[in-house]
């Protein structure tokens, strides 16, 4: 975390704007979108954006309870990823940014943090929750992909792309993730924060957006402030740049069709992949 000049607030207090470096990475899926860094909110102090990224100043009144919802706030920095990695070993619920939308996020092989996600979404337990895992090859251990055609996984992923794939009987899953579900939504975002956390866990992350259950999805940590107090920490990464629309979601349990359950953010990029894989859109209702 750095701290800069501070805005001066009042004639009698000044309070400093947190700014975040966000552990983004760079790779060769779909298209890459990259989180507001520290030189942006630079450029922004002196002019009219600065309130709305200093998200933190309008909590800093010395009330207790502000304070101590505050501190469960972090910066999605490479520093603080073992701390995640250990809430999400002890069974806690996280907030983490992605390459597209804040998530909740926790160990997808422990049932009692699994159901405290749906409890805090106000979610029904007949909704499916994705995973995220940490490489494209850690994929298998969770998912059947022996029927895509080869490299066709490394083209669309890391990338703002969820696939849709069936379990199949290897899968380390638990039973009780999406119960009566034969398939399974799995994320490798384009953002190494997050990665890393699955990839120190060494286990998949049960992942769905940070919001109430039918309400917008975040962007911005304050979107989800009301929230906070039911995770073990909130992981800060700025104002995300690739709006609302979440990831695109895309059905691959067909040998060689797809079928796009939701456009999301990469619609067009990601169709332009599989066509070009030899896929053909499968037309028929589900």
């Amino acid at each position: 975390m750095k701290l800069i000049v501070p805005i001066k607030l009042a004639e009698t207090q000044t309070l400093p704007i947190l700014v975040v470096n966000t552990f983004v990475h760079r790779s060769t899926g779909v298209r890459r979108l990259q989180y507001l860094n520290s030189v942006g909110y630079k450029k922004d102090i002196g002019g009219v954006r600065a309130s709305r990224m200093a998200w933190s100043l309008d909590k800093c009144d010395g009330n207790t309870m502000e304070n101590a919802k505050m501190g469960l706030v972090r910066s999605a920095t490479e520093g603080h990823a073992e701390e995640a990695i250990e809430a999400v070993r002890a069974g806690e619920v996280i907030a983490v940014p992605t390459d597209t939308l804040y998530g909740f996020a926790c160990d997808a092989c422990s049932v009692e943090a699994v159901h405290r996600i749906y409890e805090i979404k106000g979610r029904k337990h007949t909704s499916p929750l994705a995973i995220c895992v940490a490489d494209v090859q850690d994929i298998q251990r969770f998912a059947t992909t022996n029927h895509l055609p080869h490299g066709l996984l490394d083209s669309l992923l890391p990338g703002p792309v969820t696939v849709v794939l069936r379990r199949g009987g290897s899968s380390i899953l638990e039973k009780s993730l999406n119960p009566g579900l034969d398939s399974i939504g799995v994320r490798v975002p384009d953002c190494d924060f997050i990665r890393s956390i699955a990839r120190g866990s060494n286990s998949a992350l049960a992942l769905t957006s940070a919001n109430l259950s039918g309400q917008p999805s975040s962007v911005d940590v304050k979107d989800f402030e009301s929230l906070w107090q039911h995770c073990a920490f909130i992981y800060n990464g700025g104002i995300l740049p690739s709006g609302r629309a979440g990831s695109t979601v895309v059905d691959l349990t067909t040998l060689g069709k797809y079928k796009i359950l939701r456009p999301g953010s990469a619609e067009e990029e990601t169709v332009a992949i599989l066509l070009r894989y030899g896929l053909v859109e499968d037309s028929s209702v589900s």
